[in-house]
C-alpha cells in the first residue's frame, strides 16, 4: 500500500489542542493561538483545548498531558523554538518524544528559508509521537504559524494520526 492509499484511508477530523508557549502573551493578545485554531477549524478539525503557558518546561510539558488526557490527538505548541536562554518548548519535547518527524522540522526550515532566508536556522521547530498522539512545535510568529500548519500539519494531519494508530 502506497502513501496515497494511506491518506486515503485516513480521513475525518481530527481532535486538536493548541498551546502557546510565551511569557507575555494573553487570550487577548495570542494571534498565533487564534491563527492555529482558525486554521484548523477551517481545515475540518476540531479544537477542544487551548492554553497559554509561560516558558517552563514544568509548564509546557503539564499542558501537553493536559490536552493528550482530555482527549487530543494532535497537539500543535507554538512559541519557545528560538535559541534564547528563555526558548525551551524543543528541549522539553525533545526529551518527551517517543519517536520523532524529522521531516516536519527539517521541510518547515527549508520552506522558512524560502520566505525569510538565513534566520530560518535559528528555528528548532519539532514534530513527534508522545502517548499514542502527534506533538509539533512551531515558532511563534503568525507567519510562522501559518506556514507550518498550511504547507505540513494541515496536508498530512489525518494521514499522521492514523499512522500512529495503526
Amino acid at each position: 500500500m502506497g502513501h496515497r492509499d494511506h491518506k486515503e484511508k485516513a480521513r475525518g477530523p481530527v481532535t486538536c489542542g493548541v498551546i502557546t508557549v510565551s511569557d507575555t502573551r494573553t487570550p487577548e493578545t495570542d494571534a498565533s493561538g487564534k491563527l492555529a485554531t482558525e486554521l484548523l477549524e477551517g481545515a475540518g478539525h476540531t479544537v477542544t483545548f487551548y492554553r497559554i503557558v509561560k516558558d517552563e518546561p514544568v509548564e509546557i510539558k503539564a499542558a501537553v498531558e493536559d490536552a493528550i488526557s482530555q482527549g487530543c490527538q494532535a497537539v500543535i505548541l507554538n512559541g519557545g523554538t528560538g535559541i534564547s536562554k528563555r526558548d525551551g518548548t524543543y528541549d522539553i519535547l525533545s526529551s518527551m518524544l517517543e519517536k520523532t518527524v524529522t521531516g516536519f522540522g527539517e521541510i518547515f526550515r527549508y520552506l522558512s528559508y524560502e520566505e525569510i532566508g538565513s534566520p530560518a536556522i535559528l528555528s528548532r521547530a519539532i514534530a513527534g509521537v508522545y502517548r499514542g498522539r502527534l506533538v509539533a512545535a512551531t515558532p511563534g510568529s503568525p507567519d510562522a504559524v501559518r506556514l507550518a500548519l498550511s504547507k505540513l500539519l494541515i496536508p498530512e494531519l489525518a494521514h499522521l494520526v492514523w499512522e500512529i494508530n495503526r
